[in-house]
């Protein structure tokens, strides 16, 4: 197999393709609290579930950042955290 940066972008240290991987905890949170506000949409109840979804998908991109498998992963959560820092200032 070559050593390509494309296939440093992709390949986890296996040499698999990974661009999808199962999901674990905090996006799961992330997920199910992201529903929930679909119905709460105000009150106490919506704020707090906002605040959950927040910090789960905050966790799940530093993870991903800092212990992604592959460059890719590590972009995504890069990506994911710019949007959510943005969006939370706008």
């Amino acid at each position: 197999m070559r050593d390509t940066w494309l296939d440093r972008f992709f390949r986890d240290k296996n040499g698999n393709i990974v661009i999808i991987q199962p999901p674990n905890l905090p996006i799961m949170v992330w997920a199910i609290s992201s529903f929930l506000q679909v119905i709460f949409k105000t009150g106490i109840i919506h704020t707090g579930l906002e605040t959950i979804s927040l910090i789960a998908i905050f966790i799940w991109s530093l993870a991903e950042i800092f212990q992604g498998v592959n460059y890719f992963r590590r972009s995504l959560g890069v990506f994911v955290l710019i949007v959510t820092i943005v969006s939370k200032l706008s």
